[in-house]
């Protein structure tokens, strides 16, 4: 009996220990929130709702284009000529006149020192005659003819000069430089193409729009694209559309240009742009994962005195966060945007957040 004693002391000092605890635990969380127990089981589905304001949205359509150098030529000669030397290096950027390929000229060169030999000759013979037509010596069939060989002479020279220019061939403007087709020792022929040279500071962007949207893309509007492998929005201003519709496709072709910082663009990709059609100012617009398809069309639910009404819409211009609906709602409903699932018509809901 004496043994049990202390025994039954502590199990009842472990009791009222722990009912202290509780005491304590309980005094400590009162003035708290509601708890997640005490909030689920309030009335109603909760849900996020999405308050309808009008505002602007522009009417897109998605156009596939390709950019093309502001200018680009392909590099040739019009002499058929051994190549000397090559003074430009492929990739690099040279300026507008700078020397690309020198041509062998040694030949015209001889042809030069002998026209200027015999045009000295010339000069001499018709001062001379000039002299004695002032004095009544010689007849003026003998000038006119010396003078005429001069002139000859003369023309011949320019003409060389143009020739032995040829064998000079320079950039016709500022750019960057191909793939060199041909090294000092080559042979070249006329048309034969050497290199290629493109201006790049500035790209063209080319598209065609349906012709339904023919008169709505005009030269001075700006409109953005961008290119594969970079995310970068780029703008490109209009500059000029095609006389005609092509009768095969129907479309209207369209020439834009955009700054090319960097040299980021390259001549022959494929653009991929977003075309501002007009601007609607007083739009509807609701995020996009309201929005339920059916068999009927598109629907959404509404918020009408705490309880979900299924809406039938229909929708118009749309981009990865919104849509934009031309009926069905207007402006101040409250369009439910979160658990859908669980709603059914007339069903009780409860607004967690409002958007």
């Amino acid at each position: 009996m004496n043994r049990l004693l202390p025994t039954s002391l502590s199990v009842l000092l472990s009791f009222l220990f722990i009912l202290f605890l509780n005491a304590c635990t309980s005094r400590a969380n009162e003035g708290e929130p509601a708890t997640s127990a005490a909030i689920a089981a309030a009335p109603g589905i909760p849900a996020d709702v999405h308050v309808v304001a009008p505002g602007a949205v522009k009417q897109l359509i998605e156009i596939a284009g390709t950019l093309a150098a502001n200018q680009e030529v392909s590099i040739s000669s019009e002499l058929t000529k051994k190549v000397v030397s090559v003074p430009v290096k492929e990739g690099h950027r040279v300026a507008k006149g700078a020397l690309l390929f020198q041509l062998d000229d040694a030949d015209l060169q001889a042809q030069m020192e002998r026209l200027r030999q015999q045009e000295k000759l010339a000069a001499l013979n018709e001062a001379r005659l000039k002299d004695l037509i002032a004095h009544d010596a010689a007849s003026q069939q003998d000038y006119d003819q010396a003078s005429t060989n001069l002139a000859v002479l003369k023309a011949e020279i320019r003409q060389l000069e143009t020739t032995i220019d040829k064998t000079r061939i320079r950039a016709p403007f500022s750019g960057k430089i191909g793939i060199i087709r041909t090294y000092p020792g080559a042979l070249v022929s006329p048309n034969a193409p050497l290199t290629t040279i493109v201006d790049d500071a500035q790209v063209k962007v080319e598209f065609s729009v349906p012709e339904k949207y023919a008169n709505l893309v005009n030269p001075g509007t700006h409109q953005l694209f961008s290119v594969e492998g970079d995310s970068t929005q780029f703008n490109a201003t209009v500059i000029s559309k095609e006389s005609f519709v092509d009768h095969a496709t129907r479309t209207l072709l369209v020439r834009a240009i955009a700054v090319n910082p960097n040299g980021k663009l390259v001549t022959g990709q494929s653009a991929h742009l977003a075309i501002a059609l007009h601007t609607t100012n007083d739009a509807l617009q609701i995020p996009s994962q309201s929005l339920m398809p059916s068999s009927q069309g598109y629907a959404v639910f509404l918020l009408k005195n705490g309880k979900a009404q299924a809406t039938p819409v229909v929708v118009g211009q749309r981009d990865a966060e919104s849509v934009q609906i031309t009926k069905g709602i207007g402006a101040g409903d409250t369009v439910i945007v979160s658990n859908q699932l669980r709603l059914s018509p007339g069903a009780d809901v409860r607004v967690v957040n409002v958007k």
